[in-house]
């Protein structure tokens, strides 16, 4: 079974990176964002081959990162529409378009983003839910959470936290 090891450990990084941590699964949600949801015009964008896209496509769907949605019948055709937990990835994605426009594109952006509201054009950002500030490493401070157990995955996790002071720097003594 796909990521088997990741899902069985107690974090969340691990577990959505078996959803999603594929190349051709990023780029399918690329499309799929962009709204290319029919089979054929899936393949045809990304040159990929017909057995790895159905994969990927039965995999989200076994997920319910996407739905199958008829659009024909004789003979059945699908569009795979997003569901909920799917355009939560959003954020996601355009994080690693950003990043991927900053440090890979050697010709600059082969897709600039134009915000609908005010016009203007965006880089993703994570930001803080609560002030809005953008969240940088070494600025947040990282806690034990009722989920967290020591295991596979994260058995080292825990030291960090137990040595994190009460500024969640970790101590020096």
């Amino acid at each position: 079974m796909r990521g088997e090891r990741f899902a069985r450990m107690h974090c969340s990084v691990a577990r959505a990176a078996t959803v999603v941590a594929d190349p051709w699964t990023v780029v399918i949600l690329r499309d799929l964002f962009l709204g290319l949801n029919r089979y054929e015009d899936l393949r045809t964008d990304l040159g990929i081959a017909t057995n790895i896209l159905a994969d990927r496509l039965d995999h989200l769907v076994t997920e319910r990162i996407v739905e199958r949605v008829a659009y024909q019948e004789r003979p059945t055709r699908y569009e795979y529409e997003l569901t909920d937990a799917g355009r939560e990835l959003y954020g996601a994605i355009l994080t690693l378009m950003t990043w991927g426009d900053r440090h890979r594109a050697v010709a600059g952006p082969p897709l600039t983003l134009v915000h609908e509201t005010c016009g203007g054009q965006i880089e993703a950002r994570v930001t803080c839910s609560e002030c809005g500030e953008e969240l940088r490493p070494g600025e947040v401070r990282h806690a034990a959470g009722p989920g967290g157990e020591t295991g596979p995955g994260t058995a080292l996790v825990h030291t960090v936290l137990d040595a994190l002071d009460s500024d969640g720097q970790l101590g020096r003594g």
